[in-house]
């Protein structure tokens, strides 16, 4: 480490010029310090201040009193209210019309409504609008564990606004129909011999939650590097970003070929605001959209600590002639 080291100088080198000078680095504990003792007493307790700073810093209280950090909050709450209400409103619709391919319309409306709505947002308050984009940038230090508890609440609320707005416009049978668009596992519809469930089992949503968000996150961690987004830019890495939430959508919601399944959420946020306005058979196995989130960031967070800081180079292997 740099503070266990002591520069000193002499010039007893006889290979170099008369009165040039050559550093040479040796431990401290080589040289005869009387007060050691002191200074190795001095470097514990400032060690002990700086972490404690660290700590404090990764932490942030101060920001709850900023206006600043609830000034970036309200373009969350909005732009999360705009994309529960653009989302949900592109389920109902795209169910509505006649179409035979409705995930493949879901998933390019999806993909675009995100992109702009990133592109909006970024630049005032990093355009999170998902818990899921929050708790990673707050576990990696780019945002203060404070700044991350006003933003989710921020997206839970403008979610909740997303879907009373929807609930406003619609009819009540299309309401009752679709659920608000929000998020299901599994629905209850009534059959020839009675209600009938349509859906998938808590483990496999589960699972899909947890895949496709940790997938979601890979390029996020291109817009937490500063090199790729300089880069690459804001138009590319957004567009990237809203291009996999697409595929992702289309994928979870044909993949398991079974009706009553509204796909994986990978946005905890868009999920409540619907479960909290409509309620009923929302609520069932909604922990699922949480849980599985809540664990494709931590294993998100383990990953980037594993990968090299920074890029690897291959190095060119020389032949002999």
């Amino acid at each position: 480490m740099a503070e266990n080291i002591l520069v000193i100088r002499d010039n007893e080198d006889e290979y170099l010029p008369q009165g040039a000078t050559i550093a040479r680095i040796l431990p401290i504990s080589a040289t005869p310090l009387h007060n050691s003792s002191n200074n190795d007493q001095g470097a514990v307790e400032q060690s002990r201040v700086s972490a404690s700073n660290k700590y404090a810093h990764r932490l942030g209280i101060e920001e709850l009193f900023t206006l600043q950090v609830w000034r970036a909050s309200v373009a969350e709450l909005i732009g999360t209210a705009v994309l529960v209400f653009m989302i949900d409103t592109i389920v109902i619709s795209s169910f509505e019309t006649t179409t035979n391919t409705p995930n493949i319309a879901i998933a390019c409306c999806v993909a675009l409504i995100i992109t702009i709505l990133l592109l909006a947002m970024a630049p005032i308050s990093g355009g999170h609008l998902n818990p899921v984009i929050t708790l990673p940038a707050a576990f990696v230090g780019l945002i203060s564990f404070s700044r991350a508890f006003v933003y989710i609440l921020a997206q839970c609320i403008g979610a909740i606004f997303g879907a009373l707005a929807l609930e406003a416009v619609v009819s009540k049978s299309i309401t009752s129909n679709y659920s608000l668009g929000g998020c299901t596992l599994k629905v209850v519809a009534p059959g020839p011999n009675g209600p009938t469930t349509f859906g998938v089992d808590i483990s496999q949503g589960l699972w899909l939650e947890i895949i496709c968000t940790f997938v979601f996150l890979l390029p996020v961690w291109i817009a937490f590097d500063h090199r790729q987004l300089r880069a690459l830019g804001p138009l590319v890495v957004c567009s990237l970003i809203g291009l996999v939430v697409g595929v992702l959508v289309f994928v979870s919601t044909t993949v398991t070929t079974k009706k009553g399944y509204s796909g994986a959420g990978m946005n905890p946020a868009r999920c409540i605001g619907p479960a909290i306005v409509r309620g009923g058979h929302l609520w069932t196995g909604h922990w699922v959209y949480w849980v599985g989130p809540l664990i494709a960031c931590v294993a998100f967070h383990l990953y980037t600590l594993i990968i090299p800081r920074e890029h690897f180079k291959a190095r060119a292997i020389k032949t002999k002639e």
